[in-house]
């Protein structure tokens, strides 16, 4: 199996890259698109600020391979918001779009970033953790500063409590799937979300 780690400049490349290797998958990491056509799931990871983002995406075409994509895609941290309609980030900006609902700055917090281990708490299960026995520890390592708000509520699968504050940790629509967290630094329970989104994808392509 293939996975398609998607370089647009923006990314914490190294440790995804190294966790899905660690999972025995095969890895490439790229921006070229006829490259990327040719995996069985996409990756789409992201350190930054939302506007940057976007630009690169769109720069690069890889906006459009994403979007009118028919493979699993994964994104994480700014990759996850990046696939919301929108940011008020810096300036608005639209998103990919795969999800409904706007990404906003944290208010009425005591510290930004929203920087640590947090506990998710599962409303739903996506198909590939359906039939899975999960980790008693279900903390993941959280470093952002902006979180998706006004999603619908069928699309989030796990969110976590800061200071009061609902934030969706793990979102699904389709064959698209979003983590705010760090699954590559979240321990062994972010190992095993990997390898289970992993598995799934195992199950589509065959």
């Amino acid at each position: 199996m293939k996975i398609g780690v998607i370089d647009y400049s923006m990314g914490n490349l190294f440790s995804v890259e190294q966790a899905l290797k660690r999972l025995d998958a095969e890895v490439v990491v790229t921006s070229d698109k006829q490259e990327l056509n040719t995996v069985d799931a996409l990756v789409l990871p992201g350190v930054g600020a939302f506007p940057d983002a976007m630009k690169r995406l769109e720069e690069t075409g890889l906006f459009d391979l994403i979007k009118q994509s028919d493979k699993p895609v994964l994104g994480i941290c700014l990759g996850m918001q990046l696939l919301f309609e929108e940011s008020e980030e810096v300036a608005k900006t639209k998103g990919l779009g795969i999800f409904k609902g706007s990404i906003k700055r944290f208010t009425g917090v005591s510290r930004i970033p929203h920087m640590g281990w947090n506990e998710l708490e599962l409303a739903q299960l996506p198909a590939w953790l359906k039939g899975k026995t999960l980790p008693a520890d279900q903390h993941v390592y959280f470093v952002h500063s902006f979180y998706a708000t006004n999603m619908k509520q069928e699309e989030l699968i796990a969110s976590a409590d800061y200071e009061g504050v609902l934030v969706p940790g793990i979102v699904v629509s389709g064959h698209f799937t979003g983590m705010q967290f760090h699954p590559e630094k979240s321990g062994q329970f972010g190992l095993f979300l990997l390898q289970q989104w992993l598995k799934g994808v195992e199950v589509e392509v065959c």
